[in-house]
C-alpha cells in the first residue's frame, strides 16, 4: 500500500465500540522487530472494524510492502522523530484519534510531546519492547538523557504496554512506572500465515537433502545480541561434528563479526545473508534456533520458531527467553555469555531435538488474534474509564497475556 498523506477526518459507518480510531506511531519501517508488531497489530486491529492508522515519522523500509490495505499508512515525510513532531501536531488535531499507541523510545517520546502540542483528548500508551535497566552515574550524557525522557514519557502516558512480565518488572523497578499504570500484553508474533510462509523454499543450498545440520540465528546485527559469544560457542561445536550457522539480519556488527569468523577458522561454515521478508522458511529448516543475547523484551523470532517446531536454545537473559520458554521446559536456557554452556546446549539439542508438537502449542500463546483482542481490551478500558472521569494512567488495569 502506498504512503498517503491525506488523514479525512470520516470513514464511513464507526463500529459500536469505544475505541473507534486508532494511530500507531512509528519512526519508520525498517527491519527490525518492534516494526514488524506495529504491523500486524494493525492489520489485526483493523479486523475489528477499527479505523487504523499506521503513522511514521517517514515510511521507509521492507515492512511498508506488509502493511494491509485495511489500514491506512500516513507519511510524515520526515527523516527523524524529533522533526516529525509538528507534522504529528498537524495529524493529531485533524483526525483527532481516539488512542494512540507508540513504540520505541525516540518515537513514544516524541509522540507524547506532538499529543500534549496539540491538545486532543487522544489517549497516549506507550508500547516498550526492551526491559529497563539501571542507569548509573558512569553511564554516558546520552544513555542518562534517554533514561530521563523515557522517564517523562511514562508519566505523561496514559498507561504503558509491556510485552513481558520482565518488562513490567524493569519498569516499576528501574523506572518507578506503578503497577496500576502497566499492562503487560504480548506481541502478536505468530500470525495466521506463518505456516504458508514456512512451507516456502528459502532457496539457500544448506538446505538441500542430505546436506549438514544449520543452526539458524535471527536477528540485528549488533552487540545486544550477543553474536561473537555465539560464533565463539559454535567454533566449538564445529570441533566436534558436521554443522553449520546461518545468522538473518543487519547491523552495524557485520564487519566485525564476519572478521571474528575468519579469526575463529569458519568462514567457510557461517553466512551472514543479511535481511529476508521470510525467515519463518528458514526457521522450519534448521535444526536449531539460537537465541543468544545479553538482553531482550519479548524476543518474538524465538516464539516463531517454536511455532515452526523448531528446536530451541536461547541464554537466560532479561527479559522473555524463561518467560517464553517456562523455565525450560520448551527449550534449553543457558547463561549469559557461556560459550561453552552454549555450545555444550546446542550439542544436546542436535542429538535430541525433542517434541515438536508441545513447542507449537506454547507459541500458540502468542497467537495475533489472541494478542489483539488483549490490546483491544486494554485499549477500550482505558476508554471506558475516561468517559466515566476516572484517570486511565491511574486506572489500567493489566492485560490478558
Amino acid at each position: 500500500m502506498s504512503p498517503s498523506a491525506e488523514y479525512p477526518q470520516h470513514r464511513g459507518e464507526r463500529p459500536a465500540r469505544s475505541l473507534r480510531t486508532l494511530c500507531l506511531f512509528v519512526a519508520d519501517l525498517e527491519g527490525g522487530g518492534a516494526e514488524r508488531m506495529m504491523v500486524q497489530l494493525a492489520g489485526g486491529i483493523a479486523e475489528h472494524g477499527v479505523e487504523v492508522d499506521l503513522v511514521a515519522a517517514t515510511a521507509r523500509g521492507p515492512f511498508v510492502g506488509e502493511v494491509p490495505a485495511s489500514v491506512r499508512l500516513v507519511d510524515l515525510k520526515r527523516g527523524g522523530t524529533a522533526a516529525a513532531v509538528l507534522p504529528l501536531v498537524a495529524y493529531l488535531r485533524r483526525t483527532r484519534p481516539d488512542a494512540m499507541v507508540s513504540t520505541l523510545h525516540h518515537a513514544s517520546f516524541a509522540a507524547e510531546v506532538a499529543r500534549r502540542m496539540a491538545r486532543v483528548p487522544t489517549l497516549h500508551f506507550v508500547r516498550e519492547a526492551s526491559t529497563p535497566q539501571a542507569c548509573p552515574a558512569s553511564e554516558g550524557l546520552k544513555a542518562r538523557a534517554i533514561a530521563h525522557g523515557m522517564g517523562w514519557t511514562y508519566a505523561a502516558a496514559d498507561g504503558v504496554l509491556a510485552v513481558s512480565e520482565g518488562v513490567a518488572a524493569g519498569l516499576r523497578v528501574h523506572r518507578g512506572v506503578p503497577d496500576t499504570k502497566i499492562a503487560t500484553v504480548y506481541n502478536p508474533v505468530v500470525s495466521a500465515d506463518l505456516p504458508s510462509k514456512a512451507a516456502e523454499d528459502p532457496g539457500h543450498p544448506w538446505f538441500a537433502p542430505g546436506a549438514p545440520p544449520v543452526v539458524l540465528a535471527v536477528g540485528s546485527l549488533r552487540p545486544v545480541k550477543g553474536l561473537q559469544v555465539l560464533l565463539k560457542a559454535f567454533a566449538r561445536l564445529r570441533r566436534a561434528r558436521d554443522v553449520r550457522l546461518l545468522v538473518l539480519g543487519e547491523g552495524p556488527q557485520r564487519a566485525e563479526l564476519e572478521a571474528l569468523a575468519r579469526t575463529l577458522g569458519i568462514t567457510d561454515v557461517v553466512e551472514f545473508p543479511g535481511f529476508t521478508a521470510n525467515p519463518f522458511a528458514f526457521m522450519a529448516r534448521a535444526a536449531v534456533y539460537v537465541l543468544a543475547s545479553e538482553r531482550e523484551g519479548l524476543p518474538g523470532a524465538l516464539v516463531q520458531a517454536m511455532a515452526c517446531g523448531t528446536c530451541v536454545v536461547a541464554t537466560d537473559c532479561q527479559s522473555g527467553p524463561r518467560e517464553i520458554l517456562e523455565d525450560g521446559l520448551y527449550g534449553a536456557l543457558v547463561p549469559v555469555g557461556d560459550v561453552e554452556a552454549l555450545g555444550d546446549a546446542l550439542a544436546a539439542a542436535l542429538t535430541d531435538p525433542g517434541d515438536p508438537a508441545a513447542r507449537i502449542a506454547r507459541a500458540g500463546c502468542f497467537a495475533r488474534d489472541r494478542v489483539v483482542a488483549a490490546h483491544l481490551e486494554v485499549l477500550e478500558l482505558g476508554l471506558r474509564q475516561r468517559a466515566h472521569g476516572a484517570s486511565p494512567r491511574r486506572a489500567v488495569a493489566r492485560g490478558a497475556s
